[in-house]
C-alpha cells in the first residue's frame, strides 16, 4: 500500500578485510546492492574489484560428475572458506579422473551391449536359415541379401521370375517376410533395384557372426553375459569411489557455491586506494540489524545517508502491502515498477479491481466457489493469482447478494431485501426496467473512476513538481474541470431542472480548460522560461487543435469503455439463462449434471473473460492517466 523508506548505506574498510566483509556481505537477504560500474564510471581514479570467478571451472567439473553418474550433491549448510580453490580444485580433478575413466569404460560396455542385443535381435528373424552365414556370405561370383519383404509384395515377384535370383521365405510375422535372395555379380544391380521397388528392407549381418545362425544366435548369449559382467564390475567400481567421496564432495560444492557468490559480489566493491566501499539500499528498520551484522569486524565504518543523496544512483521501489492489497501487485509490477518517489497505485488496483470484478460476476455461489478453490490453490502453491482469486471471489459473492444471484438462480435472496423494507434491491439484470438503470449505473460508476484517476495525477505531478503535467493536461486540473462540469450538467439534465449550460459555468469550465489543454506546451515552455513556439505558430497550433480534439473523443469513448460492466452483468445472466434452459430438457440426473458442468463452465470461460477485461480497464483506463511505472525494482541480495 505504500513504498518502503530506504537508506543508502556505505559499508568501508581497509583492503586488508574485502574478503571477511564479502563474507558477511553475501549472506545478508534484505539489502539491494549497487553495482561498482554505476560508480566507478563515473569518478576518476576509483577501481572494480570484478574479476572472473575461478570457482565456475571447478564447479562445472563437479556438474560433470554429478551429471555422467546421474546424482545431484547436496548442498550443507556453509558460510566459511576452509578449503583452498587449489586443493579442491586437484581434488575434484583427481577424483573425476577415476570416475571418468571408469565412465567411459561404461560406456563402451553399453555400446558393446547394445550391438550385441542388435545383433541378437537380427538374427532371430532368420533363425530358419540352416546355413553357415560364413559359407553363405564368402562366396566369390554370388550375392546373398537377407531382410524382410511386404506380404503384398510376394505376388509381384512372379513377374520377375525370368529374372537371374533365387527367393527363399524364412518365415512370415505382422505382414512381412523374412526372406532371402541370391543373385551373381553381373546381375547384382538390376536385382537389388527389383527389390528395392518391392519395399524390401535388407538386414545387415555384422561381420563378427559366424556359423549357422543358431549357433551365432548362442554365441553371441555368451558374449552378452560376459559384457553385462562387466558392465556390473564397472558400475560397482564407480559406486565405490562416490561413496568413498561423497561427503567430501558435497563439503566442496557447499565451499564452491559460496566462494562463487562472494567472487561474484566483488562487482559492487568500489576501490578507493587502500580502502573499499560497498553501497547498498536497505529499509530503514533494517538498518541497525545491518549495523550489528559487520560489528564484530574491526575497521569496518557503515554510514547511512537518505536513498536520494547520491544523484548518480536511482533508489529502487520495495511495494508494501498488506494482505488484501499484496497478491494484486503482480498486476501493478507487470505494467511497470513504480518510482521510488511515486505512488504505489496497489491499493487502488485492489479496490477497483475487487469492484468491477464483483460487480461484472456477480454470483454468490459461484463466487464462494471461486474463493474456494483459489484459497486451496494458494495453500498449495502460493501463487499471487490465487491470492487475487480469493479475493474477487469473495467480492463476487457479496454483489451476487445485490443481483440476488446463486449459482444462476434468483429468488432466493429477494425475501431477505423485503423483510429489510428494501424495495429497490435485488437488481435483476434481465428485467428491462433493471437494464437501463444498470447500464447508467456503471457508465457513472467508470466516470467516478476516471474523475478519481485523474485527482491521483494531480496529486503525484504536483508531489514530483510536474505542475505543467498537473495543471494543463487532459489528466490535469484542467482536464479534471472540463470532464467533471460534462458529467455535473448531464447529471442535472436527467435529475434536476437546473440547466448548468450558461455562459457563467462554460466559459471557467469548458472555453478555459480546453484552451488550457490546447496551449499545454508553450505554457508548459513558458514556465521553464523557454520559447513559446519555437517551430512557428501555425505549425503548433493545427497540431494541437488535432491532438484536443482527439483529447475531448477519447474522454467520450473512454467513459463508454465502462459499459462494458454493465454488458457482462447481463452476459452472466444470459449465460446462466442457457444453463437453465437445458436443464429442462434431461431428467432429474441429466438436469443435475447439466446444472453442475454449467455453471462450471460459466465459471471458467467468464471468470477469465471478466478477469482480462477488468485488467485492460485497469492498464487502459486508469494506469495511462496517472502511473508511468519506470522505477527500479528492489533485488535483494542474491
Amino acid at each position: 500500500m505504500a513504498i518502503a523508506k530506504l537508506n543508502l548505506v556505505n559499508i568501508s574498510s581497509k583492503n586488508k578485510n574485502l574478503d571477511q566483509v564479502l563474507e558477511k556481505f553475501v549472506t545478508l537477504d534484505y539489502v539491494h546492492p549497487v553495482v561498482a560500474s554505476d560508480i566507478v564510471d563515473k569518478v576518476h581514479g576509483l577501481t572494480s574489484y570484478s574479476t572472473e570467478n575461478p570457482c565456475n571451472i571447478i564447479l562445472k567439473e563437479l556438474e560433470e560428475i554429478e551429471k555422467e553418474n546421474d546424482i545431484v550433491l547436496p548442498t550443507i549448510g556453509v558460510n566459511s572458506i576452509d578449503y583452498t580453490l587449489d586443493n579442491m580444485r586437484d581434488y575434484i580433478h583427481t577424483t573425476h579422473d577415476k570416475i571418468q575413466n571408469l565412465f567411459n569404460q561404461r560406456k563402451d560396455a553399453e555400446l558393446l551391449i547394445k550391438k550385441y542385443t542388435d545383433a541378437l535381435n537380427q538374427i532371430k528373424d532368420i533363425e530358419n536359415l540352416d546355413i553357415s552365414l560364413d559359407d553363405l556370405f564368402g562366396c566369390d561370383y554370388l550375392n546373398s541379401r537377407v531382410g524382410r519383404i511386404p506380404v503384398d509384395s510376394l505376388e509381384k515377384l512372379n513377374f520377375y521370375n525370368d529374372k537371374a535370383f533365387i527367393f527363399q521365405s524364412l518365415r512370415v510375422d505382422k505382414g512381412y517376410c523374412w526372406c532371402i535372395y541370391i543373385t551373381t555379380d553381373d546381375n547384382e544391380r538390376e536385382i537389388d533395384n527389383i527389390f528395392s521397388s518391392l519395399f524390401f528392407d535388407r538386414i545387415h549381418i555384422p561381420d563378427f557372426i559366424h556359423g549357422t545362425p543358431i549357433s551365432a544366435q548362442e554365441t553371441l548369449k555368451l558374449e552378452l553375459d560376459v559384457a553385462q559382467g562387466t558392465l556390473d564390475n564397472i558400475k560397482k567400481e564407480t559406486d565405490d569411489i562416490l561413496n568413498k567421496n561423497i561427503d567430501k564432495l558435497k563439503e566442496m560444492k557447499s565451499e564452491l557455491l559460496f566462494l562463487e557468490k562472494v567472487y561474484e559480489a566483488k562487482k559492487y566493491v568500489v576501490g578507493l586506494g587502500s580502502i573499499f566501499n560497498i553501497n547498498c539500499f536497505v529499509e530503514k528498520e533494517n538498518v541497525e540489524k545491518l549495523k550489528d551484522h559487520f560489528a564484530r569486524i574491526e575497521d569496518v565504518e557503515i554510514e547511512v545517508r537518505p536513498a536520494d543523496s547520491d544523484n548518480r544512483l536511482t533508489p529502487p521501489t520495495k511495494l508494501k502491502n498488506n494482505w488484501f492489497t499484496k497478491p494484486f501487485g503482480m498486476f501493478v509490477e507487470m505494467y511497470g515498477v513504480p518510482g521510488y518517489k511515486d505512488m504505489d497505485p496497489t491499493l487502488v488496483v485492489a479496490i477497483t479491481y475487487s469492484l468491477l470484478f464483483g460487480i461484472m460476476f456477480a454470483d454468490v455461489g459461484q463466487g464462494l466457489v471461486l474463493a474456494l478453490l483459489s484459497f486451496l490453490l494458494y495453500k498449495k502453491t502460493k501463487m499471487s493469482l490465487a491470492g487475487v482469486g480469493i479475493r474477487i471471489g469473495l467480492s463476487s459473492a457479496f454483489f451476487g447478494i445485490f443481483f440476488d444471484s446463486v449459482f444462476g438462480e434468483h429468488g432466493m435472496i429477494a425475501p431477505l431485501f423485503e423483510s429489510l423494507g428494501i424495495s429497490f434491491l435485488p437488481l435483476h439484470a434481465m428485467d428491462p426496467s433493471s437494464t437501463m438503470t444498470l447500464l447508467i449505473g456503471t457508465v457513472a460508476l467508470g466516470s467516478m473512476i476516471i474523475l478519481t484517476a485523474m485527482l491521483i495525477n494531480i496529486r503525484t505531478s504536483m508531489k514530483a513538481k510536474h505542475y505543467a503535467k498537473a495543471l494543463f493536461s487532459p489528466n490535469g486540473v484542467a482536464g479534471f474541470l472540463l470532464y467533471g462540469y460534462v458529467l455535473t450538467t448531464v447529471a442535472f439534465m436527467f435529475l434536476t431542472e437546473i440547466d448548468l449550460l450558461q455562459p457563467i459555468f462554460m466559459i471557467p469550465f469548458v472555453f478555459l480548460p480546453l484552451l488550457t489543454i490546447l496551449f499545454k506546451e508553450p505554457l508548459e515552455r513558458l514556465m521553464e522560461g523557454h520559447k513559446l513556439f519555437p517551430d512557428g505558430f501555425g505549425g503548433f497550433i493545427t497540431e494541437a487543435f488535432f491532438e484536443t480534439f482527439e483529447t475531448v473523443l477519447s474522454y467520450i469513448t473512454n467513459t463508454m469503455s465502462f459499459l462494458r460492466v454493465g454488458g457482462f452483468v447481463l452476459s452472466h445472466a444470459g449465460m446462466m439463462l442457457v444453463v437453465f434452459s437445458l436443464m429442462e430438457m434431461f431428467g432429474p440426473v441429466g438436469a443435475t449434471v447439466t446444472f453442475i458442468l454449467g455453471n462450471l463452465f460459466v465459471m471458467a470461460l467468464e471468470g477469465l473473460i471478466v478477469g482480462i477485461q477488468v485488467l485492460r480497464l485497469e492498464f487502459y483506463e486508469m494506469f495511462s492517466r496517472y502511473f508511468e511505472g519506470n522505477g527500479i525494482p528492489f533485488k535483494y541480495n542474491e
